[in-house]
């Protein structure tokens, strides 16, 4: 089994910054991938990004050049910097983790709120 907690959400003006983090426990050995969805009120939860164990990053065609997806020195640790942030962002995101038996797992989200 793997826990994840994310943190680092909140209200920002447009144009501006967050940084999400999110922190697995368990099972940490067995995680493949981990990464970002966001649900946004009505509308489908959809990937953000993911990385793979062996450093390979996929983005939504929406967030590139302005979102970066890292994993800590210790790979249990995943980070989702957010830059040039639109209104549109606004959703709440969630942190997942897939383990090699193909099992995922989603933390709690963090609800992201960008102004215009």
């Amino acid at each position: 089994q793997v826990q994840l907690v994310e943190s680092g959400g909140g209200l920002v003006q447009a144009g501006g910054s967050l940084r999400l983090s999110c922190a697995a426990s368990g099972i940490i050995i067995s995680i493949n991938a981990m990464g970002w969805y966001r649900q946004a009120a009505g509308k489908e939860r959809e990937l953000v990004a993911s990385t793979t164990r062996g450093g390979n990053t996929n983005y939504a065609d929406s967030v590139k050049g302005r979102f970066t997806i890292s994993r800590g020195d210790a790979k249990n640790t995943v980070y989702l910097q957010m830059n040039s942030l639109k209104s549109e962002d606004t959703a709440v995101y969630y942190c997942y983790a897939r383990d090699s038996w193909g099992r995922d797992y989603w933390g709690q989200g963090t609800q992201v709120t960008v102004s215009s």
